[in-house]
Order: structure tokens, then C-alpha cells, then sequence
């Protein structure tokens, strides 16, 4: 049996997001949503957050994410592409 391919998402947010609690808030947002992923820090003060799932429940956590979180994101980049599922459950890393 074929796997069934799915939306993958990287999504980098850029602007003061290290050292705000800002992965511990996407988990907390992520875990109202059906999908799978992480969230981590980079080394460039970026902050990288990785997705599977349905488009729709994607774009409406980044959406709730640069909400929640819009005094701290000056920049959302995004790119998508779909691939057979990866990951189990949502972490930090």
C-alpha cells in the first residue's frame, strides 16, 4: 500500500521570537489543531517550525500563531509541499 501524502509546511519566523516563550506558546496552539511537527530555535534568531497535515488546519495555526504572537513576529516565510507523513506527534526540539 501506498502512504498516503500529505501537506508538509516550513514555516521560519523572523524578529524578536527567541527567548519569549515562543515555542512553548506554538505547541500550546499547535495542540488545537491535527497536526504533527516541531518547533525549534535557530541558530540565525529565526524560529523554524515544521508541519504535516490538511492544508486548511496549516494555514489556520500559522494564522493563529502570527495572532497570538504578532507583537514578537516581524516576518512569516512559508513553503509547502506534499510528501508521505513523517512525523508523530508535535515537540519541541
Amino acid at each position: 500500500m501506498v502512504p498516503v501524502e500529505i501537506q508538509h509546511e516550513v514555516v521560519h519566523f523572523s524578529g524578536r521570537v527567541q527567548g519569549v516563550g515562543f515555542r512553548y506558546s506554538v505547541l500550546q496552539v499547535a495542540k488545537e489543531y491535527d497536526v504533527t511537527g516541531f518547533v525549534q530555535n535557530l541558530t540565525d534568531g529565526r524560529v523554524l517550525l515544521e508541519l504535516e497535515g490538511v492544508s486548511a488546519d496549516i494555514d489556520e495555526l500559522v494564522a493563529a500563531i502570527e495572532d497570538r504572537m504578532s507583537g514578537y513576529v516581524r516576518q512569516t516565510e512559508r513553503s509547502s509541499r506534499r510528501r508521505p507523513a513523517q512525523f508523530s506527534g508535535f515537540t519541541i526540539r
